[in-house]
């Protein structure tokens, strides 16, 4: 008497979709969208903070935590980032 084999049918991992998740789950302090909009004008992280009277340590940490919360890896990101999320208006 022959025996058969039964196969196990996994589901296809190429069907599975990741919950969808938010762009964008913090949004930028007051101080952050200032120190964008400086950004977006052109200013460098000394003339920043020449400007806000804080360090040039602060401004680069403000930096450091906008593009951690938009989840972005340099600076022309963040801009494009902020532009298509409209934090940005282009004139």
């Amino acid at each position: 008497m022959a025996r058969t084999a039964k196969t196990k049918t996994r589901p296809s991992l190429s069907n599975l979709t990741p919950p969808p998740r938010k762009k964008r789950p913090e949004s930028l302090t007051s101080r952050e969208q200032e120190i964008l909009e400086l950004i977006w004008a052109g200013f460098k992280n000394k003339e920043i903070g020449q400007r806000l009277k804080i360090s040039v340590k602060t401004v680069e940490a403000h930096r450091a935590n906008m593009m951690k919360k938009m989840r972005v890896s340099n600076t022309a990101q963040l801009l494009k980032s902020a532009i298509q999320d409209g934090i940005i208006k282009v004139r």
